[in-house]
């Protein structure tokens, strides 16, 4: 009996320690999950710092902004810009050039604008025969300095070298460079829809492209370039043709004022007129100012005849007769061949664009 009365005991004890473990655990549950925030909700201790941390993620790009570009509006900014770009040595086989550099080369030593022929290729079965298989490309628009198919390394080149993938190649580089921004001037021989059909090619373009209808630019005047980075709109492109604005192409004549472009062939044409006489240099508009391309180079580019115009001559130029025909204003894209040739003056086009921009 005494024996049954122990066990008996023994298991009531066991029980109510079972019990109690039990509520410990559901307690101990109730109070972690207390403690834990609900889904989506933000932690209690940690909300001012996360948010401290955000402001100054979000805060970053624009210091940066602010630091690089200030307070100047578009029309108050200089850019190194580089003639017929897409003729260089790296891209393809070309016999006669105007740079020396690949288009992203070009970009990532300082070229802010780049000008470029698009022009349209209809696929060559003959030209795939005779080449061997080397030129078997499909219709589309090309970068040629004259028809695609009458002289390779001279009216184009091989590889040919397709607008979209050129284009692809600016918007991958003002990917990895936020607080940069591009101007594209294309010598435009193709049709709007054919344009339109190679732009939709590009990952990411879209996002870029500045429009300025969307921004007031005739009411209000270009906007601060600032603005411009911090709302993504980093990539200008501008068509010697009037009927693609609803692309986001910008009719050159209607925003800019332009040089006329050759220095002549022997280099010694240094006067600054307009290139189209119905839009003087100096045009005045109410509440907006076209932005100043100014051209400096020849007819035929050679790297000696580059060297002797890009330096003391070029800063000259600007100086003494561009500045004084557009009524007292510097180029906002100065445009030349072989951009990093001198004459050893001390003055490069880069040097010269970064002097333009230091001043007031």
């Amino acid at each position: 009996m005494i024996d049954m009365d122990m066990q008996r005991s023994r298991s009531r004890r066991s029980l109510r320690l079972l019990v109690c473990l039990l509520l410990l655990a559901l307690l101990g549950t109730a109070t972690t999950a207390a403690a834990e925030p609900r889904a989506g909700a933000t932690p209690t201790g940690a909300t001012a710092g996360t948010r401290t941390i955000d402001a100054a993620a979000a805060a970053a790009p624009t210091d940066a902004t602010a630091a690089r570009w200030g307070d100047r509006r578009l029309d108050e900014v200089t850019f190194l810009t580089t003639h017929n770009a897409f003729t260089n040595y790296e891209d393809s086989r070309w016999s006669s050039v105007n740079q020396s550099e690949s288009v992203r080369a070009q970009l990532d030593n300082g070229v802010r604008g780049l000008s470029l022929d698009t022009h349209w290729y209809e696929r060559s079965t003959w030209l795939c025969i005779i080449s061997f298989g080397s030129d078997c490309y499909p219709s589309d628009v090309y970068l040629c300095h004259g028809d695609c198919k009458t002289f390779a390394g001279a009216t184009y080149a091989l590889p040919r070298q397709s607008f979209h993938g050129t284009m692809q190649t600016v918007v991958d580089f003002l990917a990895a460079h936020p607080q940069e921004v591009v101007t594209v001037f294309l010598e435009d021989y193709v049709g709007a829809d054919q344009l339109q059909q190679s732009l939709g090619r590009v990952r990411g373009l879209q996002e870029l492209v500045f429009r300025p209808d969307e921004w007031g630019v005739r009411q209000h005047g270009w906007p601060k370039v600032a603005d411009l980075v911090t709302a993504g709109k980093r990539l200008l492109i501008f068509s010697d043709r009037s009927d693609r604005e609803h692309l986001g192409v910008m009719y050159d004549r209607s925003w800019t004022v332009s040089n006329f472009w050759s220095l002549g062939d022997l280099g010694n044409d240094l006067t600054c007129v307009s290139r189209w006489p119905d839009v003087p240099l100096d045009r005045q508009e109410p509440g907006f100012r076209r932005l100043f391309t100014m051209s400096h180079h020849r007819n035929v580019p050679t790297v000696l005849t580059a060297a002797l115009d890009n330096g003391s001559k070029l800063r000259n130029r600007i100086a003494e007769q561009c500045r004084t025909a557009t009524g007292g204003r510097d180029p906002n894209f100065v445009s030349v061949d072989f951009h990093r040739l001198s004459d050893g003056s001390g003055h490069t086009p880069a040097s010269i664009v970064a002097e333009l921009g230091a001043r007031p």
